[in-house]
């Protein structure tokens, strides 16, 4: 597919991911925030956009790691554009305490918590793309999200909501993209 192609459908994705973060940032309940976290996710895999942590996994040539680079940039746009629109709409919501929280684990911690991310977002595609049951997209994300495991790209919309614009920021996504990265690979080295 041309890049172009997979960074609009990337973008589509990132947004769709901080429609699902300003969800849950508006309930009180993290259980009810989480289930409606996963209409992000159930709206990507149904529309076939390209999301980092759900195509990751499943990279098997080199032409398609480096695709894997325009579908981040087309992640982090998405969010940023969702951030912004949530920002300018002055809708109820604040990553801020969020977004300090999760600068402030060890690197280390993150890194841990970023590969089990990885490992429930390649369950979910890869037993979505099996079944085309819902509930195997809905419960990794609740697990995740009830579990602080890290979302890379959620954190990109958290991030931006936050006005969370520093090296410390970029090298924290960075980490959290080579977690991610990495969980979803390690599902993907099983025996079929």
């Amino acid at each position: 597919m041309h890049r172009g192609k997979i960074f609009i459908k990337a973008v589509y994705a990132g947004f769709m991911i901080g429609i699902g973060g300003m969800i849950y940032l508006s309930v009180e309940n993290k259980i009810v925030g989480s289930l409606l976290f996963s209409f992000g996710l159930l709206t990507i895999v149904t529309q076939g956009f390209y999301l980092y942590t759900g195509k990751i996994g499943f990279v098997r040539k080199m032409a398609e790691l480096a695709d894997m680079a325009v579908v981040i940039a087309g992640n982090y746009a998405g969010s940023f554009l969702a951030a912004l629109l949530a920002k300018a709409s002055a809708l109820p919501v604040s990553s801020v305490e969020l977004a300090a929280r999760k600068l402030e684990k060890p690197v280390w911690n993150v890194f841990f918590l970023s590969i089990l991310c990885g490992v429930m977002m390649y369950l979910a595609i890869d037993n979505f793309n099996k079944s085309k049951n819902i509930v195997f997209v809905i419960a990794p994300v609740m697990i995740f999200i009830l579990s602080g495991f890290e979302h890379s790209i959620a954190n990109m919309f958290y991030f931006n909501l936050a006005s969370s614009f520093d090296l410390r920021t970029a090298g924290y996504l960075g980490v959290m993209l080579a977690g991610n990265g990495i969980g979803a690979k390690l599902m993907d080295l099983k025996p079929e």
